[in-house]
C-alpha cells in the first residue's frame, strides 16, 4: 500500500494548478508544494507517504464531524427537519440558497447549514458547548486535537458573511443561540488542527460505523455513520459533488485549507492534504490523487471491477 500511495504522490506531486486560499490571511501563507496522502483501514492499519504529518486547520471538514455529534444527540429525524440533506448547487458561502428556501438550510455541509448544525451542539454555555465539539472531534481523530489560535484569530477578523448568514438565520428563527456566539463557535472548531493521518482516522471511524479504528471508543452509533456518509456523497464537495461521485464514487468532505477526507464504507478511509485549491474550494492535486486511487484500488461504490 506505501508504494503505491508512493507512487500516486510521485505522479502529481509537480501538479501546479490551482489556487492558495487568500481570503483567511493566515491560509494564505501555506506552501504550495505540500502533499500528503494518509489512508487508514477500518481495522486500524496505516499508511502515509509526504506530508502526512503536516498540521494544518481542519476548516469546513469539522462540518460532516460535528453533523455527526449533533445527529448522536438530538437524533435523524430531528436534526433532518431542522438543518436538511439536499444539495444548494450554490457556492459554500452562499445566502441566495436560504432566501429561495424559505430562510432554511438546505445541508449541514455549505456555511448556513454548518451553522444552524453547531447552534444545535447540547450545552447552556458557549464553554460547555466548544468542549463538546473538541472532545468529539478529537475521539473521531483518537487524540486530542489542538487549535491553531491564529487560524482562529484570523478567520474571525475576516468572517463578516459567516456573521451575516447567521443573523439571517436568526431573522427567519432557525438558530437560537446568539448569532455571534455560534459564528465564534463554528469559526473554532475550523481552526482545530489536524494532519492528514488524523483525516484518515477520523475518516475510517465512519467507516467502521463510529468506531474509531485506533482507540476502539465508539464515538457514534452505526446508523449515525450512515447518515453522515449520504451527505457527504452528495454535499461534500460543495457545487462539485455531483462531479466527485461521478468520478471517485465515495463520499467525501474538503476543506479550504486543503485537506480532503474520503470514506470507503466498511473498509477504511484516505485523506489527503494540498493547498492550491480548483475554483470550488477543492484541493487540485487532492481530487486528481483521490480519483487515481479510487480506482486503482477498487473504491467507486459503483464500479463493479477494479480500473
Amino acid at each position: 500500500m506505501r508504494e503505491m500511495l508512493s507512487e500516486t504522490y510521485e505522479r502529481y506531486r509537480d501538479v501546479q494548478d490551482g489556487r492558495v486560499a487568500d481570503y483567511i490571511p493566515a491560509l494564505a501563507e501555506a506552501d504550495s508544494g505540500w502533499f500528503g496522502l494518509s489512508l487508514t483501514s477500518a481495522t486500524g492499519h496505516r499508511f502515509s507517504f509526504g506530508d502526512a504529518q503536516l498540521p494544518f486547520s481542519i476548516q469546513s471538514i469539522s462540518k460532516a464531524f460535528v453533523y455527526a455529534l449533533v445527529v448522536q444527540e438530538l437524533g435523524h429525524v430531528e436534526v433532518r427537519e431542522r438543518i436538511g440533506v439536499n444539495n444548494t448547487g450554490l457556492p459554500f458561502n452562499s445566502v441566495m440558497a436560504i432566501e429561495l428556501n424559505g430562510g432554511r438550510t438546505m445541508n449541514p455541509l455549505v456555511n448556513a447549514g454548518a451553522l444552524a448544525t453547531t447552534s444545535l451542539v447540547p450545552g447552556t454555555t458557549w464553554d460547555e458547548k466548544w468542549d463538546f465539539i473538541h472532545a468529539g472531534l478529537s475521539k473521531f481523530a483518537g487524540h486530542e486535537l489542538e487549535i491553531d489560535e491564529r487560524v482562529y484569530e484570523s478567520e474571525m477578523e475576516t468572517n463578516t458573511r459567516n456573521r451575516g448568514i447567521a443573523r439571517l438565520l436568526e431573522s427567519y428563527g432557525h438558530i437560537s443561540l446568539d448569532p455571534m456566539q455560534v459564528t465564534e463557535l463554528y469559526t473554532r472548531q475550523c481552526s482545530l488542527l489536524v494532519t492528514a493521518e488524523d483525516l484518515a482516522t477520523m475518516g475510517a471511524t465512519l467507516a467502521d460505523g463510529g468506531d474509531c479504528p485506533i482507540t476502539g471508543i465508539d464515538v457514534v452509533d452505526p446508523s449515525v455513520s450512515r447518515d453522515v456518509l449520504s451527505v457527504m456523497a452528495t454535499n461534500g464537495m460543495y457545487e462539485a459533488s455531483g462531479d466527485w461521485l461521478f468520478e471517485v464514487g465515495m463520499p467525501g468532505k474538503s476543506g479550504v485549507s486543503g485537506g480532503i477526507v474520503t470514506i470507503a464504507p466498511g473498509k477504511g478511509s484516505l485523506a489527503t492534504f494540498s493547498p492550491p485549491l480548483d475554483a470550488a474550494g477543492n484541493s487540485v492535486r487532492g481530487i486528481r490523487a483521490t480519483r487515481h486511487l479510487s480506482n486503482k484500488l477498487g473504491l467507486n461504490l459503483f464500479a463493479s471491477t477494479v480500473q
